[in-house]
């Protein structure tokens, strides 16, 4: 059993307080890879439903429900594979794992994964749906930013119905 010792010099110093843990870097299930380049993330999870405007300059990641608008211009928006969202969404890159309804504009790309679904109108720089992917909508090509087109110059349309990829 401990004792105290018998020098008085000596006193109780209080325990550090412990460090919290981490929680670890959100991955895409199955792949490994890393859901946000760097930066903050805010995420909605598998129990909440956001029904209103989302606004902010970080990304987020979406696993739970969203209904109304998501105005993010400079992030990265992620729907989980369990992420129901029914809302136009503004970003500079969009990665659609679950589910979306609505118009999306990206100022960089939209991705959209092989178990992604997506119905709505697309206006992009750039983007790629993977085999197995859905997509019902119209996509309207955009030069990026960086490079803006001559005045009257006119950016590609493609109308596509439903299309199980």
């Amino acid at each position: 059993m401990w004792k105290p010792s018998q020098n008085a010099s000596i006193t109780p110093s209080t325990p550090p307080e412990p460090s919290r843990p981490l929680p670890p870097a959100p991955t895409i299930e199955g792949t490994g890879r890393a859901v946000a380049t760097g930066g903050d993330q805010a995420t909605i999870g598998k129990g909440l439903f956001v029904k209103g405007e989302i606004t902010g300059s970080e990304s987020l990641f979406i696993d739970g429900k969203v209904e109304g608008s998501i105005n993010l211009p400079g992030s990265r928006v992620t729907i989980g594979r369990n992420g129901q969202v029914a809302a136009s969404i503004n970003a500079r890159e969009i990665v659609v794992l679950g589910k979306v309804r609505g118009n999306v504009s990206a100022s960089d790309r939209v991705d959209i994964r092989a178990e992604g679904s997506l119905a709505g109108d697309v206006t992009v720089a750039r983007i790629s749906i993977e085999d197995g992917a859905y997509f019902k909508g119209g996509i309207d090509i955009r030069k990026p930013e960086a490079k803006q087109a001559a005045p009257g110059a006119s950016s590609s349309v493609i109308t596509e119905t439903a299309k199980p990829v």
